[in-house]
C-alpha cells in the first residue's frame, strides 16, 4: 500500500504526514510539494508535485491519495487537474480535505469544495471526504477579537486533530464512500473566546469587517471569504457538533480552552 499526501510543506499536509508515518509501515507514506526541498524535514520521500503542472510521476504507483485542498481563487481548476491526474495514474482511492456540510453549506468557501467532491464522485475513484471544520488556530492570534459573527457559535477543531483523522482514514480500511463531518467537541462564541484570551470581542458589520481586513493588506478574494465565514457563523452555519472526529481519532477532540492555553 502506497499513500501519498499532497501539500507536504503546508500546515495541514505536514501534520498528516507526521501522523501517517507513525501509523503506517515504513516506506508506505510519501508526500508531494511544489518544492520538495522545503520538506526535507518530513522524514518521507517527497515528490515534486504542482497541481498546475505535470503530476504524472507524482502520482505514479500511488494506491491512496490524500488530496489536501489547494488555496487561492483558482482552487477548483487545480483540483480538477489533480483528480484527472489521479485517474490517469491509476490511483484507487482519494481522500479529500473538504469543508463542513460541503454540499449544503451557505458558505461561499463551500462552493469549490462541493464542486471538487462532485468531480471526485464522477471520476469513478473510491473516495473519502474529510469535511473539516474551521481550525481553532485561526482564532488564537494575539490582540482584540473583532468579528462580523455577532453572537454566533462555532464548533471549531484543532488542526492537529483533523490531521490525525486524515492519517487514520488514509492508513486504515473501511472509509470508502464516507463523508466525515469533523468538528470540535463544543460550539463556542467569540465573547467566550475573548474571555479565554483576556481580551474583548468587538462586534462589527460585514462592511466594517471587510474594510478592516483590507486595511491589513489582504487580497479581495480572501477578504470576501473571511467576512462571509464570519457572517455565516453568526447565522449558525458552523455551530453543529458532530461525533465523527472523536470516532476517527479514538479520543475526545481538543477543546478551544486547551488550544487557547497552549497558544498563550
Amino acid at each position: 500500500m502506497t499513500i501519498l499526501i499532497t501539500g507536504a510543506t503546508g500546515h495541514l499536509g505536514s501534520l498528516i504526514i507526521e501522523h501517517a508515518r507513525r501509523l503506517a509501515p515504513t516506506g508506505e507514506v510519501l508526500g508531494s510539494a511544489r518544492d520538495p526541498r522545503k520538506a526535507e524535514h518530513a522524514g518521507v520521500e517527497v515528490r515534486p508535485g504542482d497541481f498546475a503542472g505535470d503530476l504524472t510521476s507524482t502520482f505514479a504507483g500511488v494506491d491512496r491519495l490524500v488530496l489536501v485542498s489547494a488555496d487561492g481563487p483558482n482552487r477548483l481548476d487545480l483540483h480538477r487537474a489533480a483528480v484527472r491526474a489521479a485517474v490517469d495514474a491509476g490511483v484507487r482511492h482519494v481522500l479529500y480535505t473538504s469543508v463542513t456540510d460541503a454540499d449544503t453549506s451557505p458558505l461561499s468557501l463551500a462552493a469549490d469544495h462541493a464542486a471538487t467532491e462532485r468531480l471526485i464522485r464522477a471520476s469513478g475513484l473510491a473516495f473519502t471526504f474529510l469535511r473539516n471544520g474551521m481550525y481553532h488556530e485561526n482564532y488564537l492570534n494575539p490582540g482584540p477579537v473583532v468579528t462580523a459573527a455577532g453572537d454566533g457559535r462555532i464548533a471549531s477543531a484543532s488542526r492537529d486533530d483533523l490531521a490525525l483523522a486524515a492519517a487514520v482514514a488514509a492508513t486504515t480500511d473501511g472509509h470508502e464512500g464516507v463523508a466525515y463531518e469533523l468538528t470540535g467537541p463544543r460550539a463556542w462564541s467569540f465573547d467566550e473566546l475573548a474571555a479565554l484570551r483576556g481580551t474583548t470581542h468587538t462586534k462589527v458589520t460585514a462592511e466594517e469587517r471587510a474594510a478592516g481586513l483590507r486595511g491589513f493588506g489582504l487580497p479581495d478574494f480572501l477578504v470576501e471569504l473571511l467576512t462571509d465565514i464570519e457572517v455565516n457563523i453568526g447565522r449558525g452555519a458552523l455551530s453543529e457538533v458532530r461525533p465523527d472526529l472523536e470516532k476517527l481519532i479514538g479520543r475526545a477532540p481538543t477543546t478551544i480552552e486547551d488550544a487557547a492555553r497552549a497558544a498563550a
